[in-house]
């Protein structure tokens, strides 16, 4: 009998360590489709989760990143109260010219084939109108356009889940129950940094941002005001609350003994690079609130779509991440723990309740 090679056997380490799963892989040769859809648990409910669409530098960061993200999506719904259970996806963005409607279609009937253990919704580098080409092929998909019964884009409720996010840190660590005058670094300004700062700027918090885009600083500027630093700076910026709004991997061993705040608390998923940084940010004295707690509102909007959309119940349950992280804060003072193990405990116990799927 043949044996897996190294590469293979590394995969299924992977696998057992982050609690999977299934992880399905489809190669579709006519549209160059290359994707891979991570579901990584369903105990409370079929797994819910965004596709992202981005250029990789080899297929192992692909791999990495959905089964990361996949876990964290388990986390967000847990807290958020949803019945889905966690999935993710990755389409590796082909290089050079290809038919985005085409691979779109093949995405759809990818998705289709799994039968409703997953359910796609927009990512980085997806959009509005790919939901709507995905949801040509297949139901199991939510996100597409208001005109067609869907809830649109996300960003919006993710945005406003982090501001309630915000406002409970600095209440904990802070003491003040308005954001006046604080002080808020943005990393990265697109679509969910974007309206998280328009929420802040609402509330008269003064910003300063940065993001690899040019113009996406300049709108945030022009339109509220916001001071704008250099992207490799954005995380030394003396502030009050450094949110990640970008890409993973913000807090890392070189950026952690650089930051100048006194809060984490971004929409960006996978902040920490690994998780012992938890306990140093809060040796630190740096207040954490954990990604998959604070970033739940694109996900609640999206699965009360499936349920039958209706966008006060969403604002509603969004609103609620303020209690959510208010608790992880207090149970991680009372028990000396890092916020990220706190909110990994309160995951643990929902999912130790849930019935296994069929």
């Amino acid at each position: 009998m043949n044996q897996p090679d190294a590469s293979l056997r590394g995969v299924f380490a992977q696998l057992s360590a982050l609690g999977y799963g299934e992880v399905a892989f489809r190669h579709d040769q006519d549209s160059g489709l290359r994707a891979i859809v991570a579901i990584h648990d369903r105990r409370l409910g079929p797994a819910l989760g965004g596709t992202r669409f981005i250029a990789y530098p080899n297929e192992h960061a692909a791999l990495t990143d959905v089964l990361r993200l996949a876990r964290a999506m388990t986390a967000k719904a847990a807290l958020a109260g949803l019945a889905h259970g966690g999935g993710k996806a990755v389409i590796i963005r082909p290089a050079g010219d290809f038919d985005r409607p085409r691979l779109m279609r093949a995405f759809g009937r990818f998705v289709d084939e799994l039968g409703g253990r997953y359910i796609t919704t927009e990512d980085s580098g997806t959009t509005i109108a790919d939901m709507g080409v995905i949801r040509s092929q297949t139901r199991h998909v939510t996100g597409f356009e208001l005109a067609s019964g869907g809830s649109g884009d996300p960003s919006p409720f993710t945005g406003l889940g982090v501001r309630r996010g915000i406002e409970a840190t600095v209440k904990h660590a802070l003491g003040r129950d308005e954001l006046a005058g604080v002080r808020v670094a943005v990393q990265g300004v697109g679509n969910v940094g974007y309206y998280l700062c328009k929420e802040l700027h609402a509330l008269g918090a003064r910003l300063t941002v940065a993001d690899v885009r040019a113009e996406a600083c300049t709108r945030v500027a022009d339109e509220l005001g916001a001071s704008v630093v250099d992207v490799a700076d954005i995380h030394r910026s003396e502030c009050d609350v450094y949110a990640p709004c970008a890409l993973g991997g913000a807090i890392n061993d070189a950026t952690i003994g650089e930051l100048r705040c006194r809060i984490v608390a971004g929409g960006a998923n996978n902040q920490l690079d690994h998780d012992a940084l938890g306990e140093q940010l809060r040796t630190r004295g740096v207040l954490y609130a954990p990604d998959y707690a604070i970033n739940a509102g694109g996900l609640i909007n999206v699965a009360q779509e499936v349920a039958g959309y209706d966008a006060q119940k969403s604002r509603a349950n969004t609103l609620r991440i303020y209690d959510t992280i208010l608790e992880i804060c207090q149970r991680a003072d009372s028990s000396h723990t890092p916020t990220n193990r706190v909110a990994d405990a309160m995951v643990a116990e929902i999912l130790g309740k849930a019935k296994v799927p069929a």
